[in-house]
């Protein structure tokens, strides 16, 4: 194994260049929401049929951080980024020409599997910086990410009732394509960490998850407080939907635009981070998550409170984000990928079991319902936090 040579001088145009490409590739994972009733229409599909498409895209996504991810430290990582967005190019296309629901749906898994530049490009540029760096960084790369995830449905929506929706999966195949050239040029070269083969290396993954205890409390901290999260944003629109709101489905779709606290949260707490270290920046920001859920069920009814609410949850999970995967990527330098991928697919999961939970709870005790179980994740979350290590 060798060891990892950092390269302290990311300049500001590559650091750019992957936000923008963080942006343009995580966008992918939801084009085909807004679109789901365009194509519908054209399959003649049922509701349950239509669901599997954003279903495998996660799928394919989720699949990727246990079987792709890795092969960040195995494989020089321009070159793995470059076959990723090859497949993402050809997904995009078969998704475009696609004749019936299996081979779209086909097309659908590889485009989350291609997904993973993302999560590819942002160890990457963790690996490029000092560790008095790392907060900025991952700061502007969380800032692309949440930017890419906002504008793919307002994006996607547009363009498919304007053109249809073949176009929008023509136009991220373009993207793909552009960003796949512009990081093939400028990306900087860098040497592999370890010399494993490819089951070796996945089965290595997990070994890392055992031995590295600070690792299973960050991980396990992530994925209760993204739980929280999805707890809230799965049945938001449900929520509103009812007395005394009454909002439709567009309506309901302006709370997103509110989520741009995120981006602010994301970009702060990159700065903060290293003046207040990642254990303390975490539960401050937990605190006020508490605080932002506690406001939407004191005040339950009114859209003022439900605002303010949002906002700082956004805030708070955004900025706990970056400053947990400062430390994530803190714990060994020369299996960044690796620890990336376990720790981003227990964030997955917790998301997953947030969004099943919220709808159960909401089902059984309405909003009162999803307050208390969000506040219970929080609360666990900061639990988990507290035992991790001070960093």
């Amino acid at each position: 194994m060798t060891k990892p040579k950092q390269n302290q001088s990311l300049s500001r145009f590559i650091l750019l260049l992957m936000t923008t490409a963080i942006a343009a590739t995580a966008a992918n994972l939801y084009y085909n929401q807004p679109i789901l009733p365009l194509i519908a229409n054209e399959f003649n599909l049922t509701d349950s049929q239509l669901g599997s498409i954003p279903a495998l895209t996660q799928i394919g996504y989720a699949f990727a951080l246990s079987f792709i991810s890795p092969l960040g430290d195995s494989i020089a990582r321009r070159r793995l980024i470059t076959i990723l967005s090859s497949l993402l190019v050809v997904a995009c296309s078969a998704a475009m020409l696609a004749p019936n629901l299996p081979l779209l749906l086909i097309s659908v898994f590889l485009i989350g599997v291609s997904a993973n530049i993302t999560q590819q490009l942002i160890p990457f540029a963790a690996s490029l910086v000092s560790s008095e760096q790392k907060g900025a960084t991952l700061g502007t790369l969380m800032m692309g990410l949440t930017i890419g995830i906002l504008l793919s449905r307002t994006l996607s929506g547009f363009v498919g009732e304007q053109f249809g929706w073949r176009s929008v999966f023509l136009m991220s195949a373009v993207l793909a394509a552009l960003f796949g050239i512009l990081l093939r040029v400028f990306l900087p070269s860098n040497k592999p960490h370890t010399n494993l083969r490819y089951w070796p290396l996945i089965k290595s993954t997990l070994a890392l998850f055992i031995k590295h205890k600070s690792l299973q409390h960050f991980t396990l901290s992530g994925a209760f407080w993204f739980a929280s999260f999805n707890v809230l944003w799965a049945t938001l629109a449900i929520y509103v939907s009812d007395e005394p709101f009454n909002y439709n489905a567009q309506q309901a779709g302006l709370f997103g635009v509110i989520a741009l606290a995120g981006v602010i949260g994301a970009k702060s707490s990159g700065k903060w981070v290293s003046k207040l270290g990642s254990k303390a920046l975490i539960m401050i920001a937990l605190t006020l998550a508490a605080i932002g859920f506690a406001i939407t069920g004191l005040f339950n009814g009114s859209l003022a409170s439900l605002v303010i609410g949002i906002i700082l949850i956004d805030f708070a999970i955004f900025s706990a984000q970056v400053a947990n995967q400062v430390r994530v990527f803190s714990i060994d330098p020369s299996a960044q990928s690796r620890i990336n991928g376990i720790y981003m697919l227990g964030y997955y999961i917790g998301g997953a079991v947030g969004s099943a939970a919220g709808v159960k709870a909401f089902d059984l005790y309405k909003w009162d319902g999803v307050i208390a179980i969000s506040i219970i994740f929080i609360v666990i979350s900061g639990i988990f936090n507290a035992l991790a290590k001070k960093a």
